[in-house]
């Protein structure tokens, strides 16, 4: 184990993003000093104007949270996807290469065609089924095909969580509105709280991992199950009906099946993630009363 105290990290995505500001939260509670960086700070496709950003932080850790997650747009914006989910992430294994510091990366459940019918392991071969998912798998491979060690590249997925609008905010905000909603139900997933994904994270770099792993929430949930269980454990009167997939067609084809398998992380930190419905009642019952969403 490593002591992080005193380590300098810089945090792609730390001052808007639903991931990049809890993670920045969280590393400030392990002493380690961070740097939120938003778009505006920076421009993620200038290699020169990043690099001389990374000379003048001489950071030790970097952590991207920055992607083109717009999952139908990107159909239609193949090369925007594609030079943040891919080009941008190799540029930044070269950086930090350059600057000996290590590479935290995040990728997503989408690499996966959700084919299977029991969690996807790291080793499971990766079959995108969207432009989202093929640029996403794409940024991994550059990583992997760097020929720098130093990187930890973790798939998660479906999170939720303080400051930021996501699926649970939005079901909340409709439920209080009409008397039943229809959600999908033929997609199965695994729900994922931002400070837990943050917390294992950065279990994970006290370990020295790297290579790909897995970091999600334990347990399973459909869109639909999701969404009943946060009406209900937020009190609202509002009925959720299951519909299938076909019911709601969009641009890009969804994964019917992408739950992760966290033996690894386990393995390796001794953690087994908290189950998806204790970390979705901390986020209704704490953080929606206390944060204002954006």
């Amino acid at each position: 184990m490593i002591d992080l105290a005193g380590k300098k990290a810089i945090i792609l995505g730390g001052r808007t993003g639903l991931l990049g500001r809890t993670l920045t939260e969280k590393l400030q509670e392990h002493d380690i000093v961070t740097i939120p960086l938003s778009r505006n700070d920076f421009d993620p496709l200038n290699e020169e104007s990043l690099s001389a950003l990374l000379e003048r932080k001489k950071p030790d850790l970097i952590f991207n949270t920055i992607a083109y997650t717009k999952v139908d747009q990107a159909e239609d914006e193949e090369n925007k996807a594609h030079l943040l989910n891919t080009t941008f992430p190799a540029m930044l294994a070269r950086l930090a290469k350059s600057q000996n510091c290590k590479l935290i990366h995040f990728s997503t459940d989408f690499v996966f065609d959700g084919k299977k019918d029991s969690p996807y392991t790291e080793t499971d071969p990766t079959n995108p089924q969207s432009v989202y998912g093929d640029t996403k798998l794409s940024g991994e491979e550059k990583l992997l095909e760097s020929g720098y060690e130093n990187i930890l590249i973790i798939r998660t997925a479906w999170l939720f969580g303080p400051y930021k609008t996501n699926f649970i905010h939005k079901i909340l905000n409709f439920a209080r509105e009409r008397e039943n909603l229809t959600v999908v139900h033929d997609q199965s997933g695994s729900p994922t709280y931002t400070p837990d994904l943050a917390e294992y994270t950065i279990a994970l770099l006290k370990n020295e991992a790297k290579g790909i792993f897995n970091v999600v929430n334990s347990g399973k949930a459909s869109w639909c199950e999701l969404a009943d269980e946060a009406i209900s454990c937020s009190a609202i009167n509002c009925r959720v009906d299951p519909v299938p997939t076909s019911a709601y067609p969009t641009k890009a084809k969804r994964p019917p099946y992408s739950v992760l398998d966290t033996s690894k992380l386990t393995e390796v930190t001794g953690i087994t993630p908290r189950p998806w419905v204790q970390a979705l009642r901390d986020y209704i019952y704490n953080d929606l009363k206390n944060h204002l969403e954006d």
